[in-house]
């Protein structure tokens, strides 16, 4: 399945395709186009639109996209890791709640720093995966043995 969203990732729109590919269509084709070509693209080419204003799966009331799909889904019924994760993603990603979550700052410095680095999209994509991976693993340790 084709999965659509604005160009130049960061935060939201590299959790989100590292989410789909993790956990909901493990072939997803992660395609980033230009903001205002979105939602058009996505119905000439079949795709499901995120992280877009008026996307499939996009922004709802103080959620971000990341939570959106995890709640859609229903992925966070029988992992405690994946609602840790989100929880710092949504720190990250709502500029009103940037404190909510200690790891929130650095993820987005991470996100805002990976555009300075890498001009490709699909390679920040790649690169930026292995940060979810990590922090994903980091949250199973977490959410196994919590500190007092």
């Amino acid at each position: 399945m084709k999965w659509m969203t604005r160009a130049r990732p960061k935060t939201d729109r590299i959790a989100c395709p590292w989410l789909i590919r993790r956990f909901i269509d493990p072939d997803a084709a992660i395609i980033y186009v230009p903001a205002d070509e979105v939602l058009e693209r996505g119905r000439t080419e079949g795709a499901r639109t995120f992280d877009a204003p008026g996307a499939e799966f996009t922004h709802r009331g103080n959620k971000c996209s990341f939570e959106v799909l995890v709640e859609e889904f229903d992925l966070a019924r029988d992992d405690p890791a994946l609602v840790r994760l989100a929880k710092i993603v949504h720190a990250a990603d709502i500029a009103a709640d940037a404190g909510s979550d200690p790891l929130g700052a650095g993820l987005e410095a991470i996100g805002v720093g990976g555009l300075d680095v890498e001009e490709d999209d699909q390679l920040l994509l790649e690169r930026g995966s292995f940060v979810y991976d990590a922090l994903y693993a980091w949250c199973r340790r977490a959410v196994a043995s919590p500190t007092p």
